[in-house]
């Protein structure tokens, strides 16, 4: 995939989000990110990242597209196009490390037809979630035993005990049994869950490392100096006002924190403030949270594309988050 055909297709998926009542922000323009477009509908918050190739999406990725997602909180979700040779099939959910991937075609399946997707793949095959309640009911309205559907379906006892407590099925067993009771037994796939049911667990890893007390209760261990006097400088800063910093990895902000609103930070110089304002301004309007870029030069202008703009020795004026939104607020632009 070239440049500008991704570039096309991340435009694509925007469209059909904002169609479908989203307000996105494209972050895919600071790189390397994690995700592409952050999107909100009411209390629903995607981080979206755009694939060719949904074998790209290695464990450490992975675990840094969940933990931002937890950080929010949002639903992580890939848009891909290929697994190895084979095109992904529509209406299918799939996961990679326990982030969960959908076609552009079941996305849009979703979005404009409110037809959500009843499979999912799994390393055995494709399944499809049984609706335990209904599979019961049914089951008991025909005087059925265990034993009897499970001769019917192919499988054992166990096996119709597990659908009715809601596990999945293979394809051909949801056939069967379907054909045999004259009704749909299968549940539809809510891909807007905070987590789909079939997920795998997430990795343990995350996309950075929080402040927080170690496992004995003592305090946590000091966070690795990275070299660079700005970012330390302002992380210490952050510290001392008694926020909970969480350091991030390939995102389009430094360190986030809440206070208990959402505040992302970043800090460098001037000219990358410029390049990321619009980023940041839209990724905080998304997430219903603040943003700002710390500099070390002096700045003649409160914001930038409605990004708060503040030097070191601004920073160093305030005592606590609530007193640091407060000045952020009043910078922030439409």
């Amino acid at each position: 995939m070239t440049q500008r055909s991704r570039e096309h297709w991340i435009e694509h998926v925007q469209q059909m989000l904002e169609r479908a009542g989203f307000y996105v922000a494209d972050t895919h323009g600071v790189r390397p990110s994690s995700f592409d477009l952050a999107a909100r509908r009411d209390s629903t918050l995607l981080l979206v990242k755009v694939l060719k190739n949904i074998d790209a999406l290695d464990a450490d990725e992975a675990a840094r597209l969940l933990e931002l997602g937890r950080l929010f909180p949002a639903l992580s979700l890939v848009i891909g196009q290929t697994s190895g040779a084979s095109e992904l099939d529509p209406g299918v959910v799939y996961t990679r490390y326990g982030v969960p991937i959908i076609s552009e075609e079941t996305l849009g399946e979703y979005l404009d037809k409110a037809l959500p997707p009843f499979l999912y793949a799994s390393p055995g095959g494709t399944f499809a979630r049984v609706d335990g309640e209904r599979l019961r009911l049914l089951r008991q309205a025909r005087g059925l035993s265990l034993g009897t559907l499970a001769g019917v379906a192919g499988v054992s006892r166990r096996a119709i005990q597990l659908y009715e407590e809601g596990a999945g099925a293979e394809l051909g067993v949801i056939d069967r049994i379907e054909t045999f009771l004259g009704e749909p037994i299968v549940r539809p796939i809510e891909l807007f869950e905070r987590r789909p049911p079939h997920a795998a667990g997430a990795p343990k890893s995350g996309s950075g490392t929080p402040r927080t007390e170690s496992p004995k209760g003592g305090p946590a261990p000091p966070r690795p100096r990275s070299g660079d006097a700005l970012r330390d400088g302002v992380l210490d800063q952050l510290d001392g006002m008694g926020l909970e910093v969480v350091v991030t990895v390939r995102a389009p902000f430094d360190a986030f924190t809440r206070t208990p609103e959402i505040l992302l930070a970043s800090m460098g110089s001037l000219r990358a403030a410029l390049h990321r304002a619009e980023i940041l301004h839209g990724l905080a309007r998304v997430s219903e949270g603040h943003a700002m870029f710390i500099v070390r030069e002096n700045v003649h202008r409160p914001s930038i594309s409605g990004l708060p703009i503040l030097n070191v020795t601004e920073l160093k004026r305030h005592r606590d988050g609530d007193d640091l939104i407060e000045e952020i607020s009043e910078r922030e632009g439409p």
